[in-house]
């Protein structure tokens, strides 16, 4: 499917494709937090296009982007950014316990053999061809990866409000913009490889620690808030509470 990009508030904007989301968040300018755009996630480097076109459609060019956030450092969420950061020298941030792996200090991801075991399953065959199509197999990382503060988040266009929300990487992040919640894949809605539609964990396959993505479920179901943009899947137009609980339901089942 082509991306669709969605305004959810007058400044946060939703991007969805089949494959994965990423979000776009516009300043201001001159109240204290930002002007231009900034990224919440990337998509995979295969992604860059269609990155730049949503930016334009927002009617931002590449040099207008002030940061890029990672909720997380795999290559669906970060692979663009890559980009970015060597040719253009975009800063880019995430939680300080996810700095080494985007850097690619180390590597907390399924590998090729752990999916090659599911290849005989005709969607994980379709759908890894997609993902290598798309650049899933690069390695690179971005050697100038920060971690956000909060006096730097202060001054990122919506001053965004940083979730811990470990599990399926160890220092994934979640972020809160104009009361909206920004997810990644701490809690999707949809998945090419989910056996249906909903809020869900990505299968155990793609968790670092699944204790981990447990405990977050029930961070994120302590948050005000009635907006959920995931990583994958649909937009969640309701109390994030209720989908957190209803993913952590369907874990047990």
């Amino acid at each position: 499917m082509a991306p669709v990009l969605t305004a959810i508030t007058d400044r946060v904007h939703f991007v969805h494709t089949d494959l994965v989301n990423w979000t776009l968040v516009t300043g201001r300018g001159g109240d204290g937090d930002g002007d231009g755009v900034m990224l919440i996630d990337a998509g995979f480097p295969g992604n860059r296009a269609d990155v730049i076109a949503s930016l334009g459609q927002l009617g931002f060019g590449v040099q207008d982007v002030r940061a890029i956030l990672l909720t997380h450092a795999h290559i669906d969420h970060f692979g663009s950014a890559i980009w970015f950061a060597r040719e253009h020298g975009t800063p880019v941030y995430c939680h300080a316990d996810e700095v080494g792996h985007s850097k690619r200090e180390y590597l907390e991801q399924a590998s090729p053999v752990d999916i090659a075991a599911h290849v005989w399953q005709p969607k994980w065959l379709r759908w890894s061809a997609s993902i290598i199509g798309k650049g899933a197999l690069t390695r690179a990382g971005i050697p100038t990866t920060a971690p956000l503060t909060e006096d730097i988040a202060a001054r990122l266009p919506g001053a965004p409000k940083s979730i811990p929300t470990p599990g399926h990487t160890g220092g994934h992040c979640s972020y809160v913009v104009d009361g909206v919640l920004v997810g990644g894949d701490a809690l999707i809605t949809g998945h090419p490889l989910a056996p249906s539609p909903g809020p869900q964990l990505l299968p155990s396959l793609f968790n670092h620690d699944e204790e981990g993505c447990r405990r977050s479920l029930a961070a994120l179901a302590m948050l005000d808030a009635e907006v959920l943009l995931p990583g994958h899947g649909p937009v969640w137009r309701g109390p994030v509470r209720a989908a957190a609980e209803q993913a952590a339901q369907a874990r047990l089942s």
